[in-house]
């Protein structure tokens, strides 16, 4: 995807899911809205169904409200963003993700992309103010031939796991320092079975 792709041009307003306290979107318990449209269309995809624009319902007040009175709860660490492509569908999500800064400064935001974290720095204007109210960024299309299941949080090995404000800051993509992959844990153990 070379050629900026806008948002408003695709995006009909609609999402496949919204699935609320769960554990598998991100640290902690999360809510997670899953958007409908994607372009990657990467084979293997575990959500092929939500690459359809028109797939779904439309995103509606009474599910935002939904969705922040979910948030609200204490046990609830932060909302995810995913799909689809979330940043396919700017139209909703930016509104939705500053309520939640304003109303719920303490909730952290998550999201997967099939962009990895250079193309954002070069894509539109809607896509940047999104990258920017997000805390822990997945990056990069799932790639069938990197799949593997001992990752943390994503499926293939190219993703990484980005601190979005450390990256800011630093000018580049500085990976979440509480990554903590299967293999690594598996390598620590055999390690100590060796001991």
């Amino acid at each position: 995807m070379n050629e900026k792709k806008l948002a408003q041009d695709y995006s009909k307003g609609k999402i496949a899911d919204y699935k609320p306290f769960n554990f598998v979107d991100g640290e902690g318990v999360r809510c997670s809205l899953y958007v409908s449209g994607c372009l990657f269309h990467c084979p293997g995809c575990y959500n092929q169904a939500t690459w359809d624009f028109d797939y779904g319902q439309p995103y509606t007040a009474e599910l935002e409200e939904q969705i922040m009175a979910d948030l609200a709860q204490p046990y609830v660490q932060g909302l995810t963003l995913l799909g689809g492509e979330p940043f396919m569908n700017t139209g909703i999500l930016l509104p939705l993700v500053k309520r939640v800064r304003k109303e719920l400064p303490g909730k952290d935001i998550w999201s997967w992309t099939g962009y990895s974290w250079e193309e954002l720095q070069e894509e539109s204007q809607d896509k940047q103010e999104l990258l920017a109210e997000i805390d822990i960024l997945v990056d990069g299309p799932f790639i069938l031939e990197e799949k593997d299941l001992t990752l943390q949080f994503r499926g293939s090995a190219n993703q990484r796991i980005i601190d979005v404000k450390k990256s800011k800051l630093a000018g580049r993509a500085v990976i979440w320092e509480k990554l903590n992959d299967g293999a690594q844990v598996l390598d620590a153990f055999h390690k100590e079975e060796l001991i």
